[in-house]
């Protein structure tokens, strides 16, 4: 059995960033792309990691942001190693600002699907999809009145059930 080291032993979230810093700027050189990589604290427990100013991006986000969570996946698994699975907080990384374009689509979408089954009353199951964008499926939806989510299905094909009250 593993012993887990005192919290004092933890890397820190700016351990953690400056590790995930030099293996995306590693990642760029690799790719023969220009690109600036920073950390920006979310918040006390969540820092991003944020890919910049590149052409090619498409290159490293890929079909529905497969690549781009490969990459994050990535990045995770180096800091797990190197912290010997001990650290704070949490790690997120995005490239040529998708994930915040990615949310503000899936926000409007949700919103319009939300009130057409408030006023037809039919449920609508929307496909599957992973489980930050099922989080914000909920959250947009707890805002309207009349409607409420479930999550159905396994894992990797869970998806949400738009349903009127």
């Amino acid at each position: 059995m593993r012993e887990s080291k005192p919290v004092e032993d933890q890397m820190s979230l700016e351990e953690q960033s400056t590790l995930v810093i030099e293996f995306l700027d590693g990642l760029m050189d690799a790719f023969e792309l220009d690109a600036e990589v920073y950390a920006e604290r979310v918040d006390d427990e969540t820092v991003e990691m944020r890919v910049e100013n590149t052409a090619g991006v498409g290159l490293l986000i890929g079909p529905k942001g497969n690549t781009l969570r490969a990459v994050e996946d990535l990045s995770r698994m180096l800091v797990q190693r190197k912290s010997d699975g001990n650290c704070e907080g949490r790690i997120r990384v995005d490239i040529g600002g998708y994930r915040e374009r990615r949310r503000a689509a899936l926000e409007s979408f949700c919103e319009k699907i939300a009130v057409e089954v408030r006023d037809t009353g039919e449920d609508r199951p929307l496909e599957p999809m992973n489980a930050a964008d099922r989080k914000v499926v909920h959250d947009v939806v707890a805002e309207i009145e009349g409607v409420s989510t479930v999550s159905e299905g396994q894992e990797p094909r869970r998806w949400v059930v738009i349903i009127a009250d």
